[in-house]
């Protein structure tokens, strides 16, 4: 039987991909396509939808269940292309397997109250993504993924310590901790929970584990616990990716985020000061509607003000039935123009980051394709090395987006 599967989005994406895909093998189906889809851009969307005409272009035999945000968002627009044999929501999809491939489904309801199952996948030999929450308690007004994921839920902390210790125990070096609003953890579960306590717990119970990153946080949500993990676990990744969104204070309230510039700034500043080499990405969105170039550059010093060595550059894309999208919409010419400049002081900030690594000796986790990474993230090229090992590697040069390194 073959089982394929299409994954498009975010880290918890993939990881439910993995479950999903294992699943539907162990149901022994066969010639069977799962798209899982992505809705937190237009253009994800639209992906989506293309690969899934390709697919029934390529394999006129083959059932497509769809799956994921967009499928969960709106249903009826997946179900009506040709050669989509059933559309299951997200709530459902660890299901998806056993779901007999005909009509479409409309149990679209998430449980109130369900714990999310504490799950994981592999990329390739070397690190491992644990999802240990799911879903979302705040409507940004930009943001559609509330209705794609449902409310904020947490994955109990001892199925989450049994699933990364069965990681470890395969040999698996790094484990990254996901989920859609991760530093929500724990808000749901009895107990006092929170990520910097099962970040804490984790490393107290897995003492072979080499290394424990998080995929990405809100800085107004970490905990005491998790910062005082960041400045005294050097298990913990030095590496943190921030949900900015944006530098100026009137676009984060139209946003309805919950922090302002001030606060990213402070946060940046203490986690600088309470460890050495600390490295920070971000997610920033440009042309989000009524911003003024005087509140876009706000954007690009914050880059500076808060040292932002990684970041991904999100051109606005107005969502269905959010409050953005009846927003003014600023012209899409001057969006990608923004996207551009934003991108390329990114890139000068990464090649500044780079050089200031030359000489260094660095512990690297070596990836597929020649590459690995450091603890703080940054990429380096090993050619020859083979994926999973845990190399001390010396710096001695850069490309601009990646260190050049010799074993050391």
């Amino acid at each position: 039987s073959s089982v394929d599967v299409v994954t498009f989005g975010c880290r918890l994406n993939i990881v439910e991909s993995e479950a999903v895909g294992r699943a539907a093998r162990a149901a022994a189906n066969s010639d069977l396509v799962i798209v899982n889809t992505c809705a937190v851009t237009s253009e994800a969307v639209r992906q989506a939808r293309q690969a899934i005409r390709k697919l029934h272009r390529e394999r006129p035999a083959a059932a497509i269940l769809v799956t994921g945000c967009a499928a969960q968002i709106n249903p009826s627009s997946f179900a009506a292309i040709e050669g989509v044999t059933r559309v299951v929501g997200n709530a459902r999809k660890e299901d998806a397997a056993h779901i007999a491939p005909a009509g479409v489904d409309d149990a679209f309801m998430f449980k109130q109250g369900a714990a999310q199952p504490a799950i994981s996948a592999c990329d390739g030999q070397t690190r491992a993504f644990l999802a240990v929450q799911n879903g979302c308690d705040h409507r940004c007004t930009f943001c559609v993924i509330p209705f794609g994921r449902g409310p904020s839920r947490s994955a109990p902390a001892e199925e989450v310590i049994a699933e990364a210790r069965r990681l470890v125990t395969a040999g698996k070096r790094e484990i990254v901790l996901t989920g859609v609003d991760l530093t929500s953890y724990g808000a749901d579960l009895a107990g006092d929970w929170t990520l910097g306590r099962l970040v804490k717990q984790l490393l107290a119970e897995l003492p072979s584990l080499e290394r424990l990153r998080l995929s990405s946080i809100d800085c107004v949500e970490a905990d005491d616990e998790l910062v005082d993990c960041i400045a005294n676990e050097y298990r913990l990744a030095p590496h943190l990716h921030l949900s900015l969104q944006s530098g100026d204070d009137l676009v984060l309230k139209r946003m309805k985020r919950r922090h302002s510039r001030a606060d990213a700034q402070r946060f940046c500043k203490e986690l600088r000061e309470a460890r050495a080499g600390v490295v920070f990405g971000a997610d920033l969105i440009v042309g989000f509607p009524t911003e003024t170039e005087e509140m876009f550059q706000r954007t690009l010093d914050l880059v500076e003000d808060c040292g932002l060595t990684h970041i991904h550059v999100f051109p606005f894309s107005p969502r269905p039935a959010t409050p953005a999208a009846r927003m003014p919409q600023i012209p899409s010419d001057v969006v990608k123009e923004r996207a551009a400049r934003l991108r390329a002081v990114g890139e000068a900030t990464l090649a500044r980051h780079l050089a200031a690594q030359l000489g260094k000796r660095l512990r690297v986790l070596t990836e597929r394709g020649g590459l690995a990474r450091a603890a703080d993230f940054t990429p380096l090229r090993t050619p020859g090395a083979a994926a999973g090992e845990m190399l001390d590697a010396l710096v001695v040069g850069h490309d601009g987006r990646a260190l050049l390194a010799q074993r050391a």
